[in-house]
């Protein structure tokens, strides 16, 4: 380990990666609460100290060199790491306290939060949860960046380099008008029954999707032009005939109610997604968020249990959950 002298400081460091974020020396010297001057004052002693140019001025803004973006990703990742330490530090002194920052699937958090928040305000009172509800990309991209401490994802998502604890299992259910013929049924929905049906997935983006995609290609169903951006969009066009959707267990008890859908399980095996707390390897915050996991779990479970009937095969009434079914994950891990 070089002893000598570091030719730049993390505070500058910071100053480039806020320039290269934002595109702009002033929104970046705002961001840092610096005055312009003396932040392009630093920017051009890292310069200087690192021997490249990083940025370079046009009419349109600020462009990032090609030297820049190779020396960038290492610089994010040493501001991750300081910040890390300084997590460490302040988790030693009391791993349950301070304010974790955490992600959610927009198709996980209107259903999962509700039981999840008060039962962790119970379990850990002295830590604050903040949350930050995006798609799985975006998500994924601001734990590595250390914007977020973890995040609640579906594992069939890409998730490689992350570190996961699983939450528990979110079987599908065949989401019906009460007039469509599967309505009818009494027994578990097999895979053959949805061939040649209109169905109804979201946009893309949600990894929802994507495992719904597999469910209905290996069915040979029909996918429909309309791509909802929102399970809730999502059900009130099945409500309305417009076809058939496959609503996850978690969401079922809050969204079938209010349109009045029939709600049937898969027979065995049954496509599910498997619902995990990721975060980055190392992380200062591992500790704490294994806590989380485990209080997060023991929610998810109650409500998907809630969701469900215990009697396998029993058929849903309108508006109510599912009965519960054989679980697996969904075949392919797709982001």
């Amino acid at each position: 380990m070089n002893r000598a002298p570091h030719p730049v400081t993390l505070r500058q460091l910071q100053y480039l990666a806020a320039i290269a974020d934002l595109r702009s020396f002033r929104r970046a010297a705002e961001a840092c609460h610096v005055s312009q001057p003396s932040l392009s004052a630093q920017v051009a002693e890292a310069e200087r100290a690192l021997g490249v140019r990083l940025f370079e001025r046009d009419r349109r803004g600020v462009l990032v060199t090609r030297a820049g973006e190779a020396l960038l990703d290492r610089i994010r990742r040493v501001l991750v790491e300081a910040d890390d330490l300084v997590e460490a530090a302040r988790r030693h002194a009391d791993p349950r306290a301070g304010t974790l920052r955490l992600g959610i699937l927009p198709t996980i958090g209107p259903y999962l939060l509700p039981a999840a928040v008060p039962a962790l305000r119970a379990a850990l009172p002295r830590l604050a949860v903040r949350w930050d509800e995006d798609r799985t990309a975006a998500l994924v991209r601001k734990v590595e960046a250390g914007e977020l401490d973890g995040a609640v994802l579906a594992a069939e998502a890409d998730l490689d380099g992350l570190e996961t604890a699983v939450l528990g299992e979110d079987p599908f259910l065949v989401a019906v008008p009460p007039d469509h013929p599967l309505a009818r049924g009494e027994a578990p929905v097999r895979s053959a029954e949805l061939r040649g049906t209109d169905v109804l997935l979201l946009d893309d983006g949600h990894c929802l999707r994507a495992q719904a995609l597999d469910v209905c290609a290996a069915a040979r169903a029909r996918e429909l032009d309309f791509r909802a951006t929102s399970l809730s969009t999502l059900v009130q066009m099945v409500a309305g005939g417009a076809g058939l959707t496959l609503l996850p267990a978690l969401a079922a008890g809050t969204e079938a109610p209010r349109s009045g859908l029939v709600l049937r399980p898969f027979a065995p095996p049954a496509p599910a997604r498997t619902l995990v707390l990721a975060w980055r390897r190392r992380s200062a915050a591992e500790p704490t968020l294994r806590e989380v996991a485990e209080v997060v779990a023991r929610a998810a479970r109650e409500v998907v249990g809630a969701r469900a009937h215990p009697e396998t095969g029993a058929r849903s009434r309108p508006g109510s959950a599912g009965p519960r079914a054989t679980r697996r994950r969904a075949a392919t891990r797709r982001p």
